[in-house]
């Protein structure tokens, strides 16, 4: 997987050159994240794709017995989708290359239900050969979905399946270059026989993870990153990265999905949650639903309640029957992105001078590093409480306020509230929960000549990487 040049070096240096029982050292809190957890969290937002026989039958879970032939997009351009994605500011794409019908994008030699028995280009066709492809020439990740589930293959419910189903995980990890995200959907309902399947995850792990070492997979409890609860696009206003595995199973055996929408508090294990959601009502595209692409109000919202829940923002975006992005959805993801370039552009407090009523002995603690604008310095309090004061020009209107935890060494916050100068005294505006990798707060427009953060509550003392404020004069 391409690394991207963030904070493992201080990841490391903390964890390995340090002596963590000299006492003015941060003792790392609780469950950790990987590395690949930290790069798969900086990507923030990436594009789905949903494409297969359900493109061209109009449904969103097809029956397994629908004639191959049906799947034959005219007009198939893979850079044309990776060059929207691109220009839409994603990081990758995940494509559906297997969905619970069985229909598999590539010519799988362990299916007899593939492109190679479609009439798109004559039998002799390999979407996820061009998208991998597309995604290297545009510089993006490629990530793949394929259901455990299969409403066609006859081996389905029997203990041959799942020998079956780790082959056919083993061939797309072998044969598309790197795959960043594994994605595994935990349905699990009757196969052409009238079976069930038990499905073995340690073994489908297993097989990812030999040929992709550095893969995120992607379930209701991981082990890289889990579903958010609910296909909104919404993680809960807590979110804690931290979730309780043991006895849970992706699919029925899911914890609560109140749980995975705010994780818990003290989890086993560091699983970060992805927020997946369609620009449009369906996941498969349908020509009733173009003209029920999502707003720009509804992006922007989701964007918030996502990413800025920390949470990773993962946006459907349907192929058509020509096999192209269609225009609608492509317009609105371009005015997205312009309107989110726009409201970030300036952080309005970069280098401001940061005063803290608490600074941790740790060398590498200091208060201006929260407005340094970089990802792998941080400041710590000595306590599990603290206030910050960062000065404002009081010229300046600002409406976003966005707050990031050093992973690294754990996520810590429980809760803080936030303050500005107002008349003589300082007045509340928000008070909130956890922080995560980014929380994002938005108001109406304020000025102020000062802003004031205060750590209520912490689990251990707070870390914190960046400060920043901004003003989206175009925020819907």
């Amino acid at each position: 997987m391409k690394k991207i040049n963030f904070r493992i070096l201080s990841f490391l240096f903390l964890i390995g050159s340090i002596d963590l029982s000299q006492a003015q050292s941060i003792q790392p809190y609780g469950q950790l994240p990987t590395a690949d957890q930290l790069n798969w969290q900086e990507l923030e937002y990436y594009m789905f794709i949903h494409f297969g026989p359900n493109t061209f039958t109009d449904k969103e879970w097809g029956l397994g017995n629908e004639d191959p032939k049906v799947f034959n997009p005219t007009r198939l351009d893979a850079n044309q989708w990776a060059a929207t994605a691109k220009k839409a500011g994603m990081k990758g794409i995940i494509i559906t290359a297997k969905h619970h019908d069985g229909f598999c994008l590539w010519p799988s030699k362990y299916s007899t239900h593939t492109v190679r028995e479609s009439a798109w280009k004559n039998g002799k066709g390999d979407v996820l050969r061009e998208l991998s492809k597309a995604c290297k020439k545009y510089g993006l990740l490629f990530g793949v979905y394929l259901s455990p589930w299969d409403r066609n293959h006859p081996a389905y419910g029997t203990p041959e399946y799942n020998q079956i189903y780790a082959n056919t995980l083993r061939e797309v990890h072998e044969n598309y270059g790197n795959v960043f995200e594994q994605w595994f959907d935990g349905a699990n309902g009757e196969g052409p026989n009238g079976k069930k399947q038990t499905y073995d995850w340690p073994l489908f792990h297993k097989t990812v993870t030999d040929v992709h070492p550095h893969c995120i997979m992607f379930s209701d409890v991981g082990p890289g990153c889990r579903w958010v609860g609910n296909e909104r696009g919404y993680a809960g206003v807590t979110n804690w990265s931290t979730l309780n595995i043991d006895g849970f199973t992706p699919g029925a055996g899911s914890p609560p999905t109140s749980v995975l929408n705010r994780g818990d508090e003290d989890g086993e294990k560091w699983v970060p949650a992805e927020c997946d959601v369609s620009i449009r009502p369906g996941w498969f595209y349908s020509p009733s639903t173009d003209d029920q692409v999502k707003s720009l109000k509804e992006l922007t919202d989701i964007y918030f309640a996502s990413v800025g829940r920390n949470g990773n923002f993962l946006l459907n975006v349907p192929v058509d029957r020509e096999g192209l992005i269609h225009p609608n959805d492509s317009t609105r993801l371009m005015e997205f992105r312009q309107m989110l370039d726009k409201a970030f552009a300036q952080n309005l407090i970069l280098k401001a001078m940061v005063q803290a009523s608490t600074n941790h002995a740790d060398p590498g603690s200091q208060p201006d590093h929260l407005t340094d604008g970089k990802p792998d310095t941080y400041w710590a309090a000595s306590g599990k409480t603290a206030e910050l004061i960062i000065p404002v020009n009081p010229a300046d209107t600002f409406n976003v306020l966005s707050l990031e935890e050093y992973l690294p060494l754990g996520q810590r916050v429980k809760s803080f509230a936030v303050d500005i100068w107002k008349d003589g005294q300082f007045q509340l505006i928000a008070k909130q929960t956890t922080i995560g990798h980014k929380r994002l707060l938005r108001f109406p427009p304020l000025t102020t000549e000062k802003i004031r953060i205060r750590i209520l509550d912490s689990k251990d003392v707070p870390v914190l990487r960046e400060v920043s404020l901004y003003y989206g004069r175009n925020l819907p």
